[in-house]
């Protein structure tokens, strides 16, 4: 059976929705629409490429995670490097080696810009900075004079996957000159909104099942704020799932699994295989245990 997929952003706990897409594969649904954010954008892409959940999971598990963690080569002690780096480049690792990794598994399946997969298949979530926008990927792309069907996958999941100050923002060229574009967490991490729209492209027309990387919000524990530091924190958070929670309603409520990894960070890229098999595991059984009785 055919349903669209939404899947949240999370960072590194994306494990966890590898293991929702093979609770998914062994009950015979397929997708025929796909939107993420961040993680979810990796997994999407990956998902609609072709890619079943154990080869996703090989490929996030037989590479070295910290190969993304790339730095700018400087003369300079690392500890004022970082800082410099933070300052001019306005991130403390560039995002290249994310985007070739993306660029070399999705073209082994025939993908590598978005004329290569079915029109309105893949929607990626983004923030542009600049103009104080979100963005929805391939179809924002025309406001900046940017042809969709040229335009890398790739790169679009790398802007979406670009975490503030941690990755380099991507610089989108238009013909009113450059524009930063981050992670679109920062405005949307869950854009399950995009099939309930009303007069527009996105409206509901099959089963849609949504796969977010946090629990319920009525089941969230209350954030402890002491510093600086979890007050930045917990100002990031409470950003990227205010907007979203508030097209959760409990009609949508039904067709959401929810995975509780609120103890895993997620830039924690020297996670142990342990903590890997746990978020996988997790996620497996949540969504299995969930689709039991899945009524849409």
């Amino acid at each position: 059976m055919y349903i669209d997929g939404v899947f949240s952003g999370g960072g590194i706990k994306g494990f966890a929705l590898i293991g929702a897409y093979k609770s998914i594969e062994s009950k015979g649904y397929k997708f025929k629409r796909l939107a993420g954010t961040s993680a979810g954008s990796i997994i999407s892409a990956f998902i609609l490429a072709g890619y079943t959940a154990d080869e996703i999971y090989k490929l996030v598990d037989e590479i070295d995670l910290n190969i993304f963690l790339d730095e700018r080569k400087t003369i300079f002690p690392f500890s004022l490097t970082k800082w410099i780096s933070l300052y001019w480049n306005l991130g403390l690792y560039k995002g290249n080696k994310l985007e070739e990794w993306l660029l070399i598994n999705l073209k082994k399946k025939g993908i590598v810009t978005f004329a290569d997969i079915p029109p309105g298949s893949l929607r990626i979530i983004a923030s542009d900075l600049t103009n104080g926008r979100l963005i929805v990927l391939p179809d924002d792309l025309h406001k900046y004079g940017v042809h969709m069907e040229s335009f890398s996958v790739a790169r679009a999941v790398r802007m979406s996957c670009s975490l503030p100050y941690f990755f380099e923002p991507v610089k989108l060229a238009s013909t009113k000159g450059s524009n930063i574009v981050v992670d679109g967490g920062v405005l949307s991490n869950f854009p399950i909104w995009l099939f309930y729209q009303e007069k527009s492209n996105f409206k509901q027309t099959r089963p849609v099942l949504g796969i977010k990387l946090s629990s319920r919000e009525s089941e969230q524990p209350k954030r402890n704020i002491k510093n600086a530091f979890e007050l930045y924190g917990a100002l990031f958070e409470t950003m990227k799932d205010a907007h979203d929670s508030r097209h959760i309603s409990s009609k949508h409520e039904k067709d959401i699994v929810f995975l509780p990894v609120d103890d895993i960070i997620s830039t924690e890229f020297a996670l142990t295989e342990e903590k890997k098999l746990a978020l996988y595991e997790l996620g497996k059984s949540r969504t299995y245990d969930f689709l039991k009785t899945w009524t849409y």
